[in-house]
């Protein structure tokens, strides 16, 4: 089998297309984000998405799938306890969750950190409570210019949100709360998965905006990832949008912070001009941060459009020995050893003899990284249940074109995206999120390409066979 000497992961934040079989147990009731969307749009302008086999996983509207796309493609699931971010992008590597984050949707954050919060940063809370992000700055953001407060929220996610204006509270003073926030969240009765600084700009209601130089600060990984396998063997782990943050950088050797998602690809595009070897892990916010929390399906078309523009250059850009995975919640994990974990994962799920309906991407990649002992193995089996991205339980899809196209079996599978929206049902009506959908393409001869979408929500949904 052919190997690659250079991998690209591409992640679009809560693109989803469907609930997976477990998604009442997350809250997440009919959820399909990217079949919404096609609903309220009727059709969308993305050529390479559908000569890869997304339309033929998820049709909707006026839209209809290929006869013969170049993708090989399939919905993933998600075996990891959780649906968020972190969950989700470390499962992708390899890295499976047993026991959830913390949440405090329902309460807000207890009174005792809060006040400890306040006694260390000096400054008094106000919010505390489970919010979108937008509204939250609409609400109490005059306020907080106005008496020097720092707002304080969450999400459906494990996490806590510190606001901060960035001429009034200063963004270097925002980053120092943030890490005192998560000195604090270490404890085990408030531990939350991230601490995320979210600045904004303007002066009055109608007028505030968020900025791109949000930071998260995220748990690190609970064990090795397929990164530190990569890092570990010298070759590149090239992490863009909020990657490193995912991570806390382990397993990570260049890091670039990109301020859009178009910005990502464009500097997705710019890797694949270089020289490396090893992997591209790419993250695209835009689609959750902009377009999910703020229900806007819509806006959420249009991203998916941009975003099919530069893949197209991408794919163009790729060379011979490229591999690119679109999807969510994918994880590659071909020709190097397994990790431990992954290992005991695979002995306890029995490995099946082919791909179950319900796998991860990872166990659904038909390829192999060079290991630097020059063996490897395929990862072509796996237990009904594999993960891929987190928050709404809904269902990814991968996809990756060769020579060899092996059909993949009917079965359920799931995916998840994150969000810090509390009104889930106006959106899930009005087109709102889903599961992810992972595309991997060969757009030449002895090529492959993969990629992936991940965001807002997380949810779980049932596998598509391939055709």
């Amino acid at each position: 089998m052919k190997e690659y000497k250079r991998i690209f992961v591409i992640v679009m934040d809560s693109l989803g297309i469907g609930a997976m079989p477990d998604s009442e147990k997350f809250g997440d009731i009919g959820v399909d984000t990217f079949g919404h969307i096609l609903e309220r749009m009727r059709t969308l302008d993305i050529p390479n998405l559908r000569k890869l086999g997304m339309l033929n996983l998820h049709s909707g509207g006026d839209m209809t799938g290929i006869k013969q796309p170049v993708g090989r493609y399939c919905k993933m699931a998600e075996c990891s306890n959780g649906k968020d971010t972190m969950t989700g992008h470390w499962e992708m590597m390899g890295l499976r969750t047993e026991k959830p984050f913390r949440t405090f949707t329902e309460t807000g954050f207890p009174p005792e950190l809060i006040k400890e919060l306040e006694e260390r940063c000096g400054k008094r809370v106000i919010g505390n409570k489970s919010a979108s992000g937008t509204a939250i700055i609409e609400e109490l953001g005059e306020e907080e210019i106005a008496t020097g407060a720092m707002i304080v929220y969450t999400s459906d996610d494990s996490v806590m949100q510190i606001c901060g204006n960035e001429e009034t509270f200063d963004l270097e003073n925002l980053y120092r709360c943030c890490e005192i926030a998560r000195e604090l969240t270490m404890k085990e009765e408030w531990r939350v998965g991230r601490v995320i600084a979210r600045p904004y700009i303007g002066k009055k209601k109608g007028e505030f905006k968020r900025t791109s130089n949000r930071r998260d600060y995220a748990l690190k990984p609970s064990g090795a990832t397929t990164l530190n396998a990569l890092a570990d063997a010298r070759y590149d782990v090239i992490g863009i949008g909020k990657i490193h943050d995912i991570f806390c950088g382990e397993g990570i050797t260049e890091s670039l912070h990109s301020t859009s998602s178009v910005h990502g690809m464009e500097q997705t595009i710019d890797i694949c001009k270089k020289d490396f070897e090893g992997l591209c892990f790419v993250n695209l916010v835009d689609f959750d941060a902009l377009w999910g929390h703020r229900r806007n399906p819509e806006g959420y078309g249009r991203e998916i459009e941009k975003l099919d523009k530069n893949l197209g250059v991408l794919l163009d850009t790729m060379r011979e020995d490229d591999l690119n995975h679109n999807s969510r919640r994918g994880a590659i994990r071909r020709k190097f050893r397994l990790l431990p974990p992954v290992r005991r994962f695979l002995r306890a799920a029995g490995r099946p003899r082919h791909i179950p309906g319900r796998a991860s991407a990872a166990h659904c990649l038909p390829y192999r990284l060079p290991t630097p002992a020059g063996t490897g193995r395929i990862l072509r089996k796996q237990r009904p249940g594999a993960s891929v991205l987190p928050l709404k339980r809904e269902i990814p899809i991968f996809a990756s074109k060769g020579p060899d196209r092996r059909p993949f079996p009917k079965n359920g599978e799931r995916d998840r995206t994150e969000t810090d929206e509390t009104d889930e049902k106006a959106y899930d009506q009005a087109g709102g999120h889903s599961a992810k959908p992972a595309v991997a393409v060969r757009p030449r001869a002895g090529e492959r390409t993969l990629r992936s979408g991940r965001g807002g929500r997380t949810r779980r949904s049932t596998p598509a066979a391939r055709p």
